[in-house]
């Protein structure tokens, strides 16, 4: 693979492009939206096309560029590198540039594809890393040297259409998880200490995960979206046996979509297809983030005190008929759409991302994109409170 340094896409000197007519040029009208990512700190985010792809920022809102491929230029997935002129793609949608089963490594400076991975079957997911690519299959995932695009680890998972994988960010340590091999299983990876351990988080298959940054913490939820678990991966990989912590979403069942831990992890966000992001406050001991724990013997020994003291998640009283603790803050959306959520790089602030699709015809489905960012009280909770919204990549109304 030819490498290119990677360099940053935009400036903030750089003038923001008015976001609340970008549904209105003709470019727009003739995207579809197919897939929606977050970057690795959330600052911005990617949006796949039947015509290419967009990048976006996310506060100030404001669209920093985009390609478009014309017909035949349908990207499935896209994924970036952080702020770097790196990305990943899959093709798809009905008339898709690349076959599904290939990941695509875009370099945005020269305009082109400078490495490709290719598989015997559709790509279901990647994720990225500065050091690595991890590509995942329906049964299985592969993990690769981004430099010299080598692999370096395979690993066979259950059925897994989501394509479900998490990735630690932290450039020290590099933490994986997937789903195992049973149902309500997960895979823990840790490379640096080369350790694998397994969770059974559910009884029922895992909908959902996410790992904080530095892959210490795991939230979990299952097809029945009415419980997140979370754990301490390091005590799990240490056989020191905890209890997951649970927080209770809703009494009803529900559609997990995705889960976001904000950078201290002391919140929590979960969204739904109910319609409802929830935001709940985890009172995570502050030693389990800012304590550094590169030392191996620390982290290996069950008896330290300062291991045991930082598993202290929830404190006070819970609610002794649900052993979980209820969300502190709502924001109610339109039910039934998929939303994604991350914290926004203000204080108690939540952006969400909403594929609103509807069907056209036995051939078309049309895709548009809701933006949105609120802010959420952390002494009372409660509603949020709407600070931005944006819908663009509509269909024409002739549709």
């Amino acid at each position: 693979m030819s490498h290119t340094p990677p360099q940053v896409l935009d400036s903030e000197e750089q003038t923001p492009a008015p976001a609340a007519t970008a549904a209105q040029t003709p470019e727009s009208h003739a995207a579809t939206l197919l897939h929606l990512s977050f970057n690795q700190d959330s600052g911005c985010f990617a949006a796949a096309t039947d015509r290419g792809f967009r990048i976006y920022n996310c506060d100030p809102f404001r669209e920093i560029f985009r390609r478009d491929f014309g017909p035949g230029g349908g990207v499935g997935l896209v994924h970036m590198l952080f702020r770097c002129n790196i990305l990943a793609f899959v093709g798809g949608g009905a008339d898709p540039r690349y076959p599904p089963n290939k990941v695509m490594i875009w370099d945005d400076h020269q305009s082109r594809c400078i490495g490709e991975l290719s598989f015997r079957s559709e790509v279901k997911g990647v994720r990225l890393r500065r050091d690595r690519i991890v590509v995942v299959l329906a049964h299985k995932i592969f993990v690769y040297n981004f430099s010299d695009l080598k692999v370096l680890h395979q690993i066979e998972t259950i059925a897994n259409p989501k394509g479900l994988c998490d990735l630690s960010h932290v450039s020290a340590t590099m933490v994986l998880v997937c789903p195992g091999l049973q149902k309500g299983q997960v895979r823990v990876e840790h490379y640096a200490s080369k350790r694998t351990k397994f969770i059974m988080a559910h009884d029922s298959r895992i909908a959902c995960f996410s790992l904080t940054h530095d892959g210490r913490l795991l939230a979990t939820a299952s097809s029945k979206g009415t419980l997140i678990r979370l754990f301490n991966t390091l005590d799990v990989c240490t056989q020191y046996t905890i209890k997951g912590v649970r927080v209770r979403r809703g009494a009803d069942r529900a559609e997990i979509y995705s889960l976001a831990f904000s950078p201290t992890a002391q919140w929590l966000a979960v969204s739904s297809d109910k319609g409802t992001v929830h935001v709940f406050n985890l009172k995570v001991d502050s030693g389990l983030m800012g304590h550094d724990r590169s030392n191996s013997t620390s982290e290996a020994n069950p008896a330290n005190p300062t291991a045991v003291s930082s598993l202290s998640f929830i404190k006070g009283v819970l609610p002794k008929y649900f052993s979980s603790e209820w969300s502190v803050a709502q924001f109610r959306l339109q039910e039934g759409l998929q939303y994604i959520v991350a914290f926004g790089h203000q204080k108690n602030t939540i952006v969400i991302l909403g594929m609103d699709g509807r069907y056209v015809s036995s051939a078309s489905y049309s895709c548009s994109l809701n933006f949105y960012r609120c802010q959420f009280d952390s002494s009372s909770g409660g509603e949020m409170t709407q600070l931005e919204y944006y819908n663009f990549l509509k269909a024409e109304d002739t549709f």
